[in-house]
């Protein structure tokens, strides 16, 4: 029955997440589940921009904040430093994905002439071009640890396809990082 819930859990969330073009990757919760947490802290202060830096990691970690702190309120965990009985902390990385390159890419057909229904038409080499090469990818990596012991009892990693690398629009950014804690932090316990 538990595995029967969990496949229909797993399914449920990597249709959702090929919807959104978010990728997640959750680590099982049976050890965060066993400590029956209800207080969180952040392991670590918020990020300060001092020298009016515009690397997107001073965009993303307010953002990124709000909506953990969000979400996980949302399933009833408390933010409370002095009681803390797990603490979050994230990674934000930025990385390169390998596209596939279709047979279709290649311009020179290894049929000579026309030869009806035989050659590929330029619009399905364009397509297999730009579809596939190297993507640009944004990542968050969620940790939860225990306070007391130590030691991580969960972890999520979620990935999204950058689409226009060299435009910051940050109402874009803010709705992508809300989808993507939402959908990272989804097979979370409820707090008891």
């Amino acid at each position: 029955m538990l595995r029967t819930r969990l496949l229909s859990i797993a399914l449920l969330i990597l249709s959702i997440a090929a919807c959104s073009g978010v990728e997640t990757r959750p680590d099982d919760t049976a050890k965060f589940e066993a400590g029956n947490y209800r207080y969180y802290k952040w392991r670590s202060e918020p990020l300060d921009n001092k020298r009016n830096s515009t690397d997107p990691i001073y965009l993303v970690d307010p953002m990124l904040r709000r909506a953990v702190d969000r979400e996980l309120q949302a399933k009833g965990y408390v933010l409370d430093p002095g009681q803390a009985q797990f603490s979050v902390d994230y990674v934000y990385a930025q990385g390169l994905r390998m596209g596939a390159t279709a047979e279709q890419a290649s311009n020179i057909s290894p049929y000579p002439g026309q030869i009806p229904n035989r050659n590929v038409d330029q619009a399905s080499v364009d397509n297999a071009i730009a579809l596939g090469g190297v993507k640009e990818t944004s990542n968050i990596g969620l940790q939860f640890n225990d306070v007391e012991r130590r030691e991580e009892v969960w972890r999520v990693v979620v990935t999204k396809i950058i689409d226009r690398v060299n435009q910051t629009d940050v109402d874009a950014m803010k709705k992508t990082v809300n989808t993507a804690i939402k959908h990272g932090l989804r097979p979370l316990p409820k707090a008891e």
